[in-house]
């Protein structure tokens, strides 16, 4: 089984509300109309994982600025526990970023700093941790880290 990664559609809202629920029932999930609102802005491309026509995970990010104001920030992303594991995340992850390298700019995330499976990850492809946001999770009050990849095009020459 294989699975593959498209662009999430408004049907696909109340699936990621209800995995939202199960990954950060402490903090504050999105809901479905948070879903279909992110979906419903432009500068934003949001992403589902299924296996056999299963969403298991979804992931979003926002392009913001344009030239050399560019940059990105991962808004969101998830994957089923029944999935964990078996590289959906980073298969996620992947497509987000190939929509960060064709708009430019650094990509900036916010994870939790207990989170060691994503940060491992987003080691993998190269963020860095920049700050720390304290009680940035709510209502839990558990801190995150911003990370940030810098612009892969930046030390570049032409």
């Amino acid at each position: 089984m294989s699975v593959d990664i498209t662009p999430m559609d408004p049907a696909d809202a109340p699936r990621c509300a209800e995995l939202e629920g199960i990954l950060f029932p402490g903090d504050d999930p999105w809901t479905e109309q948070a879903f279909l609102s992110e979906l419903a802005a432009p500068h934003n491309r949001y992403f589902a994982a299924r296996e056999d026509g299963e969403l298991l995970g979804y992931a979003g990010i926002a392009l913001l600025g344009h030239g050399t104001s560019a940059e990105s920030e991962v808004h969101t992303i998830g994957v089923d526990p029944i999935a964990h594991r078996r590289g959906i995340g980073g298969a996620l992850m992947d497509r987000l970023l190939s929509e960060a390298n064709a708009h430019g700019g650094s990509v900036f995330l916010e994870v939790r700093t207990d989170n060691t499976p994503a940060i491992e990850l987003y080691v993998r492809e190269g963020f860095v941790v920049v700050g720390t946001r304290r009680n940035y999770y709510q209502p839990s009050g558990a801190d995150a880290y911003t990370m940030q990849r810098p612009d892969p095009r930046a030390g570049a020459t032409a």
